[in-house]
């Protein structure tokens, strides 16, 4: 995974830089939204505080720039800071109807709209399905990447990230790949921005309960109407979900 990231990253143009810059970026957005309580009953440390161990609120560019290629050396441009640190811990997401949850006295958070799965070229594309499932789902959906208010972007890498949102803006691979359908530019003013996996943590097979929680409370605090979640997978598989903030 190490390897395809540092792959993808020079593909795309992403420099050693680009992903310092968006590591220290999600470190700091995580211990400010630690630090206002907006994690408090969204991640609950078990037998010790993530917050504590994995969130570097103090990193900078000068300690990111220390650190050495941790998978192509000497030269590659992912190192420890710039990678997901492997965490352990789970997730619970509770999905009903509508009906039901009302009928049983729930309040629901959000409603799925849409989601979809897809597979690519794990030679070429490893960790590029998120921008052939995010192309799938707007279509599916028939909304726009302009209609997203809220997006919570798995953060593998730094550099698979930024691979992706280049490759979402690009005409070409539009052209070449997405059948002409170019999702579009992101603001970065919408994209994770109470930190993601490079400061939180990836426990397997955890981190999508996290994704949807996360994106629903950020609706329900106002952020907007819509919720883009997206992750790349082992073997070349994604996904990508649109959710909608509930509204009685």
């Amino acid at each position: 995974m190490g390897h395809s990231a540092d792959r993808l990253a020079t593909r795309f143009g992403v420099s050693r830089e680009d992903q310092d810059l968006y590591a220290i970026r999600s470190h700091h957005n995580a211990a400010r939204a630690h630090e206002q309580g907006l994690y408090k009953d969204e991640v609950v440390p078990v037998g010790g505080d993530i917050f504590e161990n994995n969130i570097k609120g103090d990193t900078s560019v000068e300690k990111m720039a220390k650190l050495k290629p941790a998978f192509i050396k000497p030269h590659g441009t992912i190192t420890a800071g710039s990678a997901s640190p492997l965490t352990d811990g789970a997730s619970a997401v509770l999905i009903m109807s509508e009906e039901k949850a009302l009928k049983l006295g729930f309040t629901p958070k959000a409603i799925i709209k849409s989601w979809t799965y897809t597979a690519v070229d794990p030679f070429e594309d490893l960790l590029l399905g998120p921008t052939y499932a995010t192309a799938q789902i707007l279509r599916a959906s028939g909304l726009t990447i302009k209609d997203i208010d809220v997006v919570e972007f798995h953060e593998a890498f730094a550099g698979q990230v930024l691979a992706n949102l280049r490759a979402m803006e690009s005409e070409s691979f539009a052209h070449e790949f997405l059948g002409g359908f170019k999702v579009g530019e992101i603001p970065m003013d919408k994209i994770n921005t109470l930190g993601g996996s490079l400061s939180i943590g990836h426990p397997f097979g955890a981190t999508g309960g996290r994704l949807m929680t996360t994106a629903s409370n950020r609706m329900m605090r106002g952020e907007g109407k819509y919720a883009l979640l997206t992750a790349c997978a082992d073997g070349g598989l994604a996904t990508s979900c649109i959710l909608e903030r509930y509204e009685k």
